[in-house]
């Protein structure tokens, strides 16, 4: 099965993950060995740290394409942003900054801030459903408001998100602790697509090919095709199979002893 990875730090020397050409090269040789045909490159945009603007991505995106293409690396990248969710979105939307991952400006991969989930995010979030914009979530599994109280994904994928989870949570590369909220989360049908987030050859990996076969061991070999299904389908702006509303379920709270 050939994957599509729709978060991914390859394109060189534009944020924390790939540094140069050789290195993004270096990076895309082993995403192939992952059995990746397509990638989203997804560098950081208005995170307080970097911008990376949406001509400015276009035109390294095309460049890179064509270094691909001249190593005759069997790769094909799209453009696209990790977009950070601020107060300045809704005007970056509005001045066309913003690169969606598809190009029917349907679908919006939307990092919220590691440290957890600011107050304004459930109405900035149906806003932009309103809109008909889709918020895909990236890693939520390794956002610490979700990690002490994962009812409040529960109640943004009822509303109408999708999530992304990192391949390599799944595999516990982030702790034990990431891995056993990822496996809820799957579990509760509240996971939609599967997605590197690499950045290097150390803790950032890909293991895109590994997650895929965890996911078919252990859910079923119809879940990791639907996964696969559905980052195509969020690339080409078409539909996305939604769980049965009635099928996704919150994720259990960890049992606690009373303090005393």
């Amino acid at each position: 099965m050939k994957l599509i990875d729709l978060h991914c730090h390859i394109l060189p020397g534009v944020d924390d993950g790939a540094q140069d050409m050789q290195m993004a090269l270096t990076l895309a040789k082993a995403a192939v060995d992952e059995d990746i045909s397509h990638i989203l490159v997804t560098p950081h945009h208005m995170d307080g740290v970097y911008l990376n603007h949406r001509q400015d991505v276009i035109e390294h995106t095309a460049a890179f394409q064509n270094e691909l293409a001249m190593n005759q690396i069997p790769l094909v990248v799209f453009p696209g942003q990790e977009v950070h969710l601020t107060g300045q979105l809704p005007a970056a939307i509005e001045a066309s900054d913003i690169l969606f991952m598809d190009e029917t400006d349907r679908y919006l991969l939307l990092e919220l801030p590691h440290s957890g989930v600011p107050e304004y995010t459930n109405k900035m979030l149906f806003d932009l459903i309103a809109q008909g914009i889709t918020p895909v979530l990236a890693h939520p599994e390794r956002n610490a408001g979700f990690q002490k109280d994962p009812n409040k994904l529960y109640d943004l994928v009822k509303m109408g998100c999708l999530t992304q989870i990192t391949a390599s949570s799944y595999l516990g590369v982030f702790g034990s602790k990431v891995q056993q909220l990822t496996e809820k989360i799957v579990k509760a049908d509240q996971g939609y697509i599967f997605a590197s987030d690499a950045h290097n050859f150390e803790g950032r990996r890909f293991l895109m090919k590994e997650a895929f076969s965890k996911l078919a061991n252990e859910e079923g070999q119809d879940k990791a095709k639907l996964f696969n299904e559905n980052a195509k389908n969020i690339i080409n702006g078409d539909d996305v199979v939604r769980m049965n509303s009635q099928k996704i379920t919150k994720v259990p709270k960890k049992k606690r002893f009373w303090l005393f």
